[in-house]
């Protein structure tokens, strides 16, 4: 039988991806008794449903008398993001006691001024923060066109407030994903300088070969740059098609594109951590609030 672990250096495969295994089995919410056998997630069970009481999260507090810049009214508001308050205050669709404001940088002040959003009043509500274990063929956008489901369908009872997902998962990919109304949060999490550890499963129409997975490791080069995973491993030892892969970046569709490019099509694709949030206990397609401590743990940035 051919030994597809086998390196020139002496050490195996095996040995050498032994410790990141571990890891990716730890921080993925992976059976660690058994190394050689991956077991699903536990039944969903009531304690799961303890979790859907709504939270109070404690709030920094502002002096609702002193100017705030407007991007970031709009962001505590839970209409969107920094970023994208930006573009909505330059496509003129914000007004300020009656004026259109479409320079950036503009202030406000909270107490007094009156801001409209597309002729609507902006009210701020309570901060809300929702994990969610994304099923298959289930759109990662507030609105779809083509009358598809979208995550927030399988949010809609959780809470009044307007939230939306922080980034995204494509139709097919399934896993970890935080629905929010906090907009410097959702800035902190999804903009390119403030990269998050991502883990992946993923299961490979074919065994991957020695080579491509030093690639994968070493860089390979896209249509937009070089790209390279902080780690691989294979989840099962004499499985070569399924791996867990750890990567920062949150360009579009990148793991995807990593195997597509080295000839490889990507079957599953589960992310099972995001800035140190899993989906341990939660079934496909459930969700729970965060709890106290994993929201400030985000907001201090604590997780990588």
């Amino acid at each position: 039988k051919r030994q597809r672990f086998t390196r020139t250096a002496g050490a195996t495969r095996a040995e050498k991806i032994e410790p990141r295994r571990s890891a990716f089995r730890t921080e993925g919410g992976y059976d660690q008794t058994n190394d050689r056998t991956f077991r699903p997630r536990p039944k969903h069970n009531a304690g799961v449903y303890s979790q859907r009481k709504r939270q109070e999260y404690q709030t920094k507090y502002e002096d609702p008398t002193k100017p705030i810049r407007l991007n970031k009214y709009l962001a505590n508001a839970g209409i969107c993001s920094r970023r994208e308050a930006d573009e909505y205050i330059a496509a003129g669709v914000v007004t300020v006691n009656g004026e259109v404001v479409t320079e950036l940088g503009s202030k406000v002040i909270p107490d007094t001024d009156r801001v409209m959003f597309h002729d609507q009043p902006v009210k701020c509500e309570k901060k809300v923060y929702i994990l969610l274990n994304k099923p298959k063929d289930v759109v990662t956008t507030v609105e779809d066109t083509h009358a598809r489901k979208t995550v927030l369908d399988l949010v809609k009872n959780a809470c009044s407030e307007r939230v939306y997902p922080v980034g995204r998962l494509d139709r097919n990919t399934t896993g970890v994903l935080l629905i929010t109304n906090d907009g410097d949060l959702t800035t902190k999490l999804t903009h390119p300088k403030f990269n998050k550890k991502k883990i992946y499963q993923v299961t490979l129409d074919k065994d991957l070969q020695d080579e491509d997975f030093a690639k994968i490791l070493s860089g390979i080069v896209l249509e937009d740059g070089e790209i390279k995973a902080d780690e691989l491993s294979f989840v099962n030892e004499g499985d070569l098609r399924t791996v867990g892969l750890e990567i920062h970046s949150g360009k579009n569709r990148i793991v995807r594109r990593i195997f597509d490019a080295l000839g490889y099509h990507v079957v599953k694709l589960d992310r099972v951590y995001f800035a140190g949030l899993t989906k341990k206990g939660l079934k496909r397609g459930d969700w729970r609030f965060l709890t106290e401590m994993e929201v400030n743990m985000l907001r201090m940035g604590s997780f990588e």
